[in-house]
């Protein structure tokens, strides 16, 4: 009974410090990059607005060429769905579809299943900044009720570096 005691005072004196500094952490985080394409405006929202894309230059979705994907609707348009399932954790299962699209941003809502359920919003705009040249931002809007909020601090910089690459990614192939 007594190395009960031990363990439960161990658990307790080591759980408590990793509580309280989820407390003074935000349950809601945002995650923005931005980068210039050289090309036009609307040869970049064309791309961009068609999520099957993604697979040409997203991060994650390089990382497993065997990804199983289903598509559900019209791509490119409001209520597109698209189904992603892997065996990779760092693809992991989940969907997105696009909820809005203006002539200068998609946002995408973002369900994720494995390796961890979530949820995400994800906001792309286009902004010309020349007659060649667009500017185009990602915003990526993630929440994580305590104590789970703890790992937004590390969340943040995964997406920060995935969606800095992405752009890196898009760029290259766009201006092809």
């Amino acid at each position: 009974m007594k190395i009960l005691k031990i363990i439960g005072i161990i658990v307790v004196v080591l759980l408590t410090p990793i509580l309280v500094v989820a407390l003074f952490v935000p349950n809601n985080y945002i995650v923005s990059v931005t980068t210039t394409i050289n090309k036009p405006k609307q040869v970049v929202f064309d791309y961009v607005k068609q999520i099957k894309n993604q697979e040409q230059y997203s991060v994650w979705m390089l990382q497993d060429p065997n990804v199983k994907m289903e598509y559900q609707g019209t791509d490119g348009s409001v209520g597109f769905k698209a189904i992603w399932d892997s065996q990779n954790s760092n693809v992991g299962a989940g969907s997105q579809e696009i909820t809005a699209i203006s002539t200068d941003s998609i946002t995408i809502d973002l369900h994720f299943e494995r390796p961890m359920k979530g949820e995400a919003k994800v906001t792309t705009r286009l902004k010309t900044a020349s007659q060649n040249q667009t500017k185009i931002s990602i915003d990526f809007y993630g929440h994580a009720k305590y104590p789970m909020n703890l790992m937004n601090l590390i969340a943040k910089g995964i997406i920060q570096n995935a969606e800095t690459q992405n752009l890196a990614n898009l760029k290259k192939i766009v201006e092809k």
